[in-house]
């Protein structure tokens, strides 16, 4: 009997212990949280608005003020050659020479024809004047002195036209020197010396003004619905016919020296690309500026109205959209940084600092944070605000 009693007081042991255990579990209050993180220090700057400029960026291509195909309006041979390839000419410099010797023996031939056609004339008036005192003294008949008469205005429009043929062989000998018709950079030969060239229809070389480049570029159609309708609500402000400033920005980051003007705007919407061309010309006497050249072209002339201004550190993204952080208090009084989307418009340059337009999401006094965000681990986050800016 004493074993089986001994096995139920060790039985009767172990069932206290666990259940005075399990009692202590839970009865146990809660470990303590670690030390709680001390509240961020933070500045604020209050939503207020204001009037600014603003730019807009666009991709632009570079083109010539004239793009002119040099053709010879005669045929013949080429003779010479009289320009370096890729240099500059003057307006009325010679390009190419043809083969002269034909066309001034058509001069030669006109001029021949020509004072033979004067010493017609003269010959026709003479007569005429003889039978006309004839016809007078009645001593030869009015068909004779019509007859003459006619002879003479025959041979007076002969001359005429023998003038007008002089005429257009020492203009064709003139095309046969064919002349630059404007100042520009010339381009390569397409036609060799000693080549026979047909007219107009042979291309011989090109050649572009660059003193003044024209600037073109795509404006998107939703951005100009857009700005039309900023417009319209009193929003935007665009410069008078919509004459912006054009400033380019060149591959390497600078700006070149002198800045241009919209001076053409197209109806058309392209329905590949949906965009309307636009157009700006820029003085280039330099010439840095390259047909063909890609460059970035900034508008100016455009005023925000009434814009809320943020700098861009104070906009952040989180993939999503963009928001940013504003002070307020919770539910216990105390100051946290909570976020709140924006939506964002222009970028802006005011006084060597980068600012966001914010075109929604905020309220005017509303305190946003805008130094200090780094130390902002998470959304409720408590803050002290340290500086108030303006």
């Amino acid at each position: 009997m004493y074993p089986q009693f001994s096995s139920r007081v060790k039985l009767f042991s172990i069932a206290m212990t666990s259940v005075a255990l399990l009692s202590a579990c839970q009865e146990a209050p809660p470990a303590a949280a670690p030390g709680g993180m001390p509240p961020a220090q933070v500045s604020i700057q209050k939503v207020t608005r204001e009037s600014t400029p603003i730019t807009i960026k666009l991709p632009a291509t570079l083109a010539g003020n004239k793009e002119v195909e040099i053709r010879a309006r005669v045929s013949g041979i080429v003779a010479s050659r009289n320009f370096e390839e890729g240099q500059k000419v003057a307006a009325g410099q010679s390009l190419f020479t043809l083969d002269l010797v034909p066309f001034t023996l058509e001069v030669e031939k006109a001029q021949a024809e020509l004072n033979a056609a004067e010493a017609s004339v003269k010959q026709a008036q003479r007569e005429r004047d003889r039978l006309r005192k004839l016809k007078n003294e009645r001593s030869v008949s009015k068909r004779d002195f019509d007859n003459a008469a006619s002879n003479y205005d025959i041979a007076v429009a002969n001359l005429a036209s023998a003038k007008v043929v002089l005429n257009e062989v020492k203009l064709d000998l003139e095309y046969a020197q064919v002349k630059s018709p404007v100042s520009g950079i010339i381009g390569r030969e397409l036609v060799s010396e000693g080549s026979y060239v047909s007219g107009p229809e042979i291309l011989l070389t090109q050649l572009t003004e660059t003193d003044t480049m024209r600037v073109r570029f795509g404006f998107s159609e939703r951005e100009q619905l857009q700005m039309r309708k900023d417009v319209d609500s009193g929003s935007l402000t665009l410069p008078t016919n919509n004459e912006f400033e054009a400033q380019l920005i060149l591959q390497d980051g600078s700006r070149h020296n002198n800045v241009g003007k919209v001076n053409f705007s197209d109806v058309r919407v392209n329905r590949y690309t949906g965009t309307s061309e636009m157009q700006a010309k820029v003085n280039n006497p330099n010439g840095q500026l390259r047909p063909g050249q890609f460059v970035r072209v900034q508008l100016i002339g455009a005023v925000r109205n009434n814009a809320v201004l943020l700098p861009q550190r104070a906009v952040l993204d989180n993939g999503t959209g963009k928001f940013v952080y504003v002070a307020t208090k919770n539910e216990q009084g105390a100051m946290v940084a909570l976020p709140a989307p924006v939506e964002v418009g222009e970028w802006v340059r005011v006084n060597d600092g980068n600012f966001w337009v914010i075109r929604s999401g905020l309220t005017d006094g509303q305190p946003v944070i805008t130094e200090g965000i780094a130390r902002i681990f998470f959304p409720g986050m408590p803050i002290t605000i340290v500086n108030e800016g303006e």
